[in-house]
């Protein structure tokens, strides 16, 4: 990818549009009166927020040791997907691709756009077929591939993501939504070799913030004021802005979430063992299991009388269920119930 160029990629109206400036966030004022953008002049939250996520950005650098200009922030992950699709792909001409199974929000966006989705099948361990890949990027005018690692909802993590990224001439988006989980290298460290990756993380699963809706992109300069262009004024909250930064500056926050659901995820996965309704545990680097029943009608029928809400997955994945790990208390109210059914 060395003589990789952004712009050869990009949709024709998104390099000729201009993005929305606001005059305050892009200016230095020291005791200004608001009288510019018709906001009441009264309550604690009148004000709109900092278009740019200036010191979120530079917390996250300081974190990632990377520099803001690299670093993108949506409204959950999301909205920056919808956002690569509609800066890449021609609608009713490029197509995406991703795995199958996978995150379904990737071919939503796609679809939302008029762009084809393109899945490519991913074997009995759901992993890539690299001959199915290279065969299919070799064929089809494809923009954007779209590689879930871990994967949600097999709960695996794909290996050598360098072959995908050395064998694709487009976008490559590394979804890393449960990267903290694995304890694999993230593929930030790639960024500066590889011009054509993205990478996206969230504060929704190991950080504990789902309800902030906040997602981040990494990738280059050209890439993320792609983004910045097209992204609405004030897509971040200023509450939520507020509260990612504070969970940012709590040290152990992170450390200390991953460690308790990992260890819960290996008390479940120990109990699992032992339960006659289960057939299959899937191998899992998420907090959650992809699980095979025998009786999946019966057993989901059972948990919902329980009220225990799980994903299920079937007929795309025949017989399984998709659970992610609780707290002790939740976990033992769900195992219980399995173990007597």
């Amino acid at each position: 990818m060395n003589t990789f160029s952004i712009n050869t990629l990009v949709r024709e109206n998104i390099l000729k549009l201009k993005p929305y400036i606001s005059f305050r966030d892009h200016n230095e004022f020291n005791e200004p009166i608001y009288l510019d953008a018709n906001e009441s002049p009264f309550g604690e939250w009148n004000r709109y927020p900092d278009s740019t996520q200036r010191k979120l950005k530079n917390s996250l650098a300081e974190l990632r040791s990377l520099s803001p200009a690299q670093i993108a922030v949506g409204n959950g992950s999301d909205e920056l997907i919808d956002l690569i699709i509609k800066i890449f792909c021609e609608p009713k001409k490029d197509a995406i691709l991703m795995m199958n199974p996978s995150f379904a929000m990737y071919g939503f966006y796609a679809t939302i756009n008029e762009n084809r989705v393109l899945q490519l099948d991913l074997d009995e361990n759901f992993e890539i077929v690299k001959e199915d890949f290279l065969k299919t990027v070799k064929e089809e005018s494809i923009k954007v591939f779209f590689l879930c690692s871990p994967n949600n909802p097999t709960g695996n993590s794909t290996e050598d993501i360098e072959f995908y990224l050395q064998n694709f001439d487009g976008i490559v988006v590394v979804d890393e939504a449960y990267i903290e989980f694995s304890g694999k290298k993230s593929s930030l460290e790639l960024l500066a070799q590889y011009p054509n990756l993205i990478v996206l993380q969230t504060f929704s699963k190991a950080w504990g913030i789902a309800g902030a809706r906040v997602g981040v992109a990494y990738a280059s300069e050209e890439i993320i004021q792609l983004i910045n262009t097209v992204k609405a004024p004030y897509n971040v909250n200023a509450l939520s802005q507020e509260l990612i930064l504070n969970a940012l500056e709590d040290e152990n926050r992170l450390k200390d979430n991953v460690r308790d659901i990992v260890a819960e995820r290996t008390w479940l996965q120990d109990q699992f063992k032992d339960t006659d309704c289960i057939t299959k545990v899937f191998p899992t680097d998420a907090n959650f299991f992809l699980i095979k029943l025998k009786d999946i009608d019966k057993v989901y029928a059972k948990m919902l009388e329980q009220e225990i809400l799980t994903s299920r997955r079937d007929p795309a994945i025949p017989g399984c269920i998709r659970i992610n790990v609780g707290t002790r208390q939740e976990n033992e109210k769900l195992v219980n119930l399995l173990k007597n059914i």
